[in-house]
């Protein structure tokens, strides 16, 4: 295999962030020596988050071996991280200091076949996972839900996360688009039907709601700049564990 440097275009917090959480596990491991320092290794793993390269393209970029290459990236490294990403109450606390907030769901592509239907989304056409994202006015990725299914619709998704729930008890105001309506609550939603038969005073109404309710796209884009989220093909089952490492390093990254 040919090797040749590359960059990563991460933020160097989010290294320093992950390097200093590895380092502190080695010591309390009481690790003498290892293939690849702590800085190294936090490199590795954010390589591979934000690339989404396989493991024996990573190897043979750090000189390691594949299965070593494997082990310093999953479990360890990304179950630390997944455990320290916010929890829906911390978003809401967050939340809660602004004027509202955006919520959308999104799915994230995973390598299956036509057999696998209960992750087949019809609205998209695809195989993926329905991850609910919550977003400040400004477009800031605040909140990744954990992935269901992605036949799981997007109002059924945030009434199983409890973010309706969550929301409505802080008393923040959510904007949301067509998916959530039945939500109530503090959910806001544009008005039902054909563009034919609502009112001028409907029209403008969803127009303005639009123009507020796309902010939350950048979010959406945030969370897939990490390229692994793009084609997923790990076991579903770790795809939650995934979704909250990279919402971990943005946050880490942003502060």
């Amino acid at each position: 295999m040919l090797v040749y440097p590359s960059g990563v275009d991460a933020s160097s917090s989010a290294l320093r962030f992950l390097s200093a959480r590895l380092r502190r596990h080695r010591r309390e491991l009481g690790t003498r020596w290892r293939r690849l320092s702590p800085d190294r290794q936090a490199l590795l793993t954010v390589t591979h988050l934000r690339n989404g390269h396989p493991y024996a393209q990573l190897a043979a970029g750090f000189g390691i071996g594949t299965t070593t290459a494997y082990r310093y990236v999953a479990p360890r490294p990304r179950s630390a991280l997944a455990a320290l990403a916010p929890t829906l109450a911390e978003a809401a606390r967050t939340a809660s200091t602004k004027a509202f907030v955006l919520l959308d769901g999104t799915l994230l592509p995973i390598d299956r076949i036509a057999a696998d239907r209960p992750f087949y989304s019809g609205q998209h056409k695809k195989h993926g996972m329905n991850v609910q994202v919550l977003a400040d006015p400004s477009g800031r990725l605040l909140w990744a839900s954990p992935a269901l299914r992605g036949s799981v619709h997007d109002v059924r998704a945030a009434r199983e996360h409890g973010i309706i729930a969550t929301l409505a008890e802080v008393g923040v105001t959510c904007w949301a688009d067509k998916g959530y309506r039945g939500a109530a609550s503090t959910v806001r939603v544009p008005y039902w039907g054909r563009w034919e038969t609502l009112s001028s005073g409907q029209k403008a109404v969803n127009r303005s709601h639009a123009k507020i309710r796309a902010l939350v796209e950048q979010a959406v884009a945030t969370l897939k700049s990490w390229r692994l989220l793009r084609k997923i093909r790990c076991s579903t089952n770790r795809v939650t564990g995934l979704v909250q490492a990279v919402l971990c390093l943005h946050l880490a990254s942003s502060d």
